[in-house]
This record gives C-alpha cells, structure tokens and sequence, in this order.
C-alpha cells in the first residue's frame, strides 16, 4: 500500500486551528489496522444493527481472528451458518446490536456459534461517489 503523509497534530473537529506544516513519519493504513496479516480479513457491513457504535451499513470491517475474543468485543460471527456482526455478551450468553430496534439474540445450547474474529477498525466513506466496491 502507497504511504501517506501523517500530520502531527489532530485535525480539528470544532474551531479551525491555524495550520501546521509539521509531518510525522508516512503512515501506511495496512501497518495501522492490520497488525496481524495472515489472520485477518475484511468484510462488508449490512445493516443498521452497529450504528450505535458508528458501524454503518457498507463499511468496511477490519476484521482480527488471531485476538482472543472478549465480553463486550465487536464480533464478526457465524450462527448457524448466518454471519453477523454483533457484540459478544458472554455472560449472559447471547449477541447485541448497537440499534435499539434490534433485540438481542440469545445463543442456545446445541446451536453453532463460530467467532470468525473480532472487529479492530471499521472504515467509512464519506464522499459516496469515489467509493469502490
């Protein structure tokens, strides 16, 4: 992947801050989100279950199976051989969306239930008319 020049200081969201022309190392977005090659995988977000979290429908999911996966992680899993992205609840034994309108879904004994891998980053587009898929 081609590196990018990263800036030192933040971007500012609110008030403009006067300009800073200082650059720090290029920064390359595969050794940023990915730090685990062989193990990881992106996928494509459907839906509007993650919006809660800031996960929309068409991102792209950076996706990590080499990390342990932990109670409250964002998941990508196969239930019953149905993927989903969702937030492992472990302690009470079922999956969450980050959108009210969803209910949780509770994870049976004798269902399957395969963690494909945890979500590390997700990335969104903004300007929709560059965007390749």
């Amino acid at each position: 992947m081609k590196l990018s020049p990263l800036y030192s200081n933040g971007v500012s969201c609110g008030f403009p801050s006067p300009a800073d022309d200082h650059k720090e190392q290029p920064l390359s977005l595969d050794e940023h989100l990915i730090t685990n090659p062989p193990a990881t995988f992106m996928a494509r977000a459907n839906g509007d279950s993650m919006q809660g979290l800031g996960i929309f429908d068409r991102d792209v999911l950076i996706v990590d199976r080499s990390l342990t996966p932990m109670n409250g992680d964002v998941v990508v899993v196969a239930l019953d051989g149905q993927l989903a992205c969702k937030i492992l609840d472990l302690k009470r034994g079922r999956l969450l969306s980050a959108n009210g309108n969803y209910r949780p879904i509770p994870v049976w004994e004798g269902q399957e239930l395969i963690v494909e891998g945890v979500v590390k980053a997700s990335i969104r587009y903004h300007r929709m008319g560059d965007k390749k898929h």
